[in-house]
């Protein structure tokens, strides 16, 4: 019998990894263990409560005020005893984490396969986003398996040199995530809040951005609120103390929007599909929303999903306070410019990805994601 290790530690992987989890589970031919770094604790454990998954290994090395050589040192020493003890025959990670980058560089110490969930995704600048394009690099030069979620990410890793036959098209986990979350029936306090007015929902917590661009994006944001009365914003705050240190110096004391504690994917996902627009810095939100045709407005100055703003749901914007405010405005004051982003067009998946990579790994016949035309 095959062993899978999965590893993971933080929310948006542990979103995309316990479907993919459950399925194996279903699979006779192979036995799956689970390890978790706790990379971020509250917010992981949130995800693992949702989908029942208790974890074999808690390697629980997050600490108050860690730097990325604490994350990786913990790692690397944590790690290095479970796949000695585990001997597993592949280890699955995810995306671009340092979990996932620090538990790829342990398996090739140990001549251990990986495989590469989430596989291809680039910017081709190494400081952006920092430190997530260079852990998913070097990932990709030791993985035997790579899950690409597009067609754009396998052409990524068949230019760098990566073998034709270690990519396989999947689509992305995430939308099997969100089988099981979205809700018709779904309630909350803060909805009730919202009440007829728009939802505007709010993610930021990249480290790139910390200091003066989150600044500016938090002023920006609180302008635009300011300006309309129909609208009401809901910020599921990042446990990071320099997140919340800047959220509160620059979005408190406005009755437009909730700063609320993180919140579990069930509810995230159930949020996202009811939102009128997100604004966000993350990943994983920039696949999420075009299933429910939401905008988004991205944060940053790159992204690793231009499907998305090939598609036109998604819009990069930055981090500089009047892009930003000139961006959010018209999408809620030109309604011919936000009907064009709320097409409804998901490039990233079926649903079945989690399918298709457990067939992979038992060995049997490779049926690609091949995405719809919008």
């Amino acid at each position: 019998m095959k062993k899978i290790l999965t590893v993971f530690g933080t929310r948006p992987e542990a979103i995309k990894m316990c479907p993919l989890i459950n399925e194996i589970k279903t699979r006779e031919s192979m036995v799956v263990k689970v390890c978790v770094t706790a990379q971020h604790r509250e917010m992981l454990d949130q995800v693992l409560k949702v989908f029942n998954i208790v974890p074999d290994y808690d390697l629980n090395i997050m600490r108050d005020r860690q730097d990325l050589f604490d994350i990786t040192i913990n790692i690397l020493d944590g790690i290095k005893r479970v796949l000695i003890v585990e001997k597993p025959d592949i280890v699955l990670v995810h995306g671009d984490t340092s979990t996932a980058f620090a538990t790829a560089l342990a398996c090739f110490y140990l001549q251990i396969p990986v495989g590469h969930v989430e596989a291809g995704l680039r910017t081709y600048n190494i400081y952006s986003p920092f430190p997530e394009e260079f852990n998913r690099e070097v990932i990709s030069i030791v993985s035997k398996y790579n899950f690409a979620p597009t067609e754009l990410a396998k052409n990524n890793l068949l230019k760098e040199g990566r073998d034709a036959n270690s990519i396989y098209v999947t689509g992305n986990t995430v939308i099997d995530a969100m089988k099981c979350t979205v809700d018709s029936n779904y309630t909350h306090p803060e909805l009730e809040w919202v009440g007829e007015d728009k939802l505007i929902f709010i993610t930021a917590h990249r480290r790139e951005n910390l200091g003066k661009p989150m600044h500016s994006m938090f002023r920006a944001i609180r302008r635009v609120l300011d300006e309309h009365d129909d609208c009401k914003a809901i910020y599921p705050i990042h446990m990071n103390p320099a997140v919340r240190e800047a959220a509160e110096s620059e979005l408190s004391g406005c009755d437009k929007i909730h700063l609320i504690e993180p919140i579990d994917v069930f509810d995230c996902h159930n949020f996202e599909a009811r939102s009128f627009l997100c604004l966000t810095d993350s990943g994983g939100i920039q696949e999420e929303c075009p299933s429910y045709g939401v905008p988004v407005l991205v944060m940053r100055d790159t992204t690793e999903r231009p499907e998305g703003i090939e598609a036109g749901t998604l819009k990069l914007v930055g981090t500089e306070e009047e892009k930003i405010y000139r961006m959010f405005k018209k999408l809620l004051e030109n309604e011919e410019e936000y009907q064009k982003m709320s097409r409804a067009c998901n490039p990233y998946g079926d649903g079945n990805s989690s399918i298709r990579i457990a067939d992979i790994l038992e060995g049997k016949e490779y049926n690609p994601w091949r995405p719809l035309k919008a």
